[in-house]
């Protein structure tokens, strides 16, 4: 053989070596290919759980934020409710004392021991018939005297009440231990 031979035999096993290097790189190649694009899936399909959960917690926040807002509402209702009926009661007291004060006007100007201006009476002030008027017995009221009659109701209706209250302050004492 001459060299020339060798030289087409050596060039022929440096080809060969060369495909053979090319086709085990390029399976090489291939399988890490496969293994990052499976890599890849993995991550992406991880994302896509961790997506599926923010989701799923998004859900949920806004359910409790759909709650939260309802019970807000509620309690501005609940709110309204109480400040009408605190303005409702508050209008009856009120009226109450517009009526006790009322009443009491009315019980001055029928009672014969208090000046026109609201002040009590005193002893030196009293004329001698109001006087008499103060120590006659509630018997000695003349049944056609209507205003004897109304000043003695309204003192009756003092009297009781400051009964009341006195039983009312022996109640609510306590023990002596």
């Amino acid at each position: 053989m001459d060299t020339t031979s060798w030289v087409w035999v050596i060039v022929g096993i440096v080809v060969v070596v060369l495909i053979v290097l090319w086709l085990v790189t390029g399976s090489r190649r291939r399988a890490m290919e496969l293994k990052r694009e499976e890599s890849q899936r993995e991550k992406a399909a991880e994302m896509r759980r961790k997506a599926e959960d923010v989701e799923l917690e998004a859900r949920e926040n806004e359910a409790r934020a759909s709650r939260a807002r309802a019970d807000a509402e509620q309690a501005q209702v609940e709110a309204a409710r109480l400040k009408q009926e605190a303005e409702t009661k508050a209008n009856d007291a009120r009226l109450l004392r517009e009526d006790v004060a009322e009443r009491t006007q009315k019980a001055d100007v029928l009672d014969p021991d208090i000046n026109h201006d609201g002040d009590a009476r005193t002893d030196a002030t009293r004329t001698d018939a109001t006087r008499a008027d103060a120590m006659r017995s509630d018997t000695d009221v003349h049944p056609d005297d209507a205003t004897r009659t109304d000043a003695t109701r309204a003192d009756a209706t003092r009297a009781e009440a400051l009964r009341r209250d006195q039983e009312r302050a022996g109640r609510d004492r306590p023990l002596a231990t």
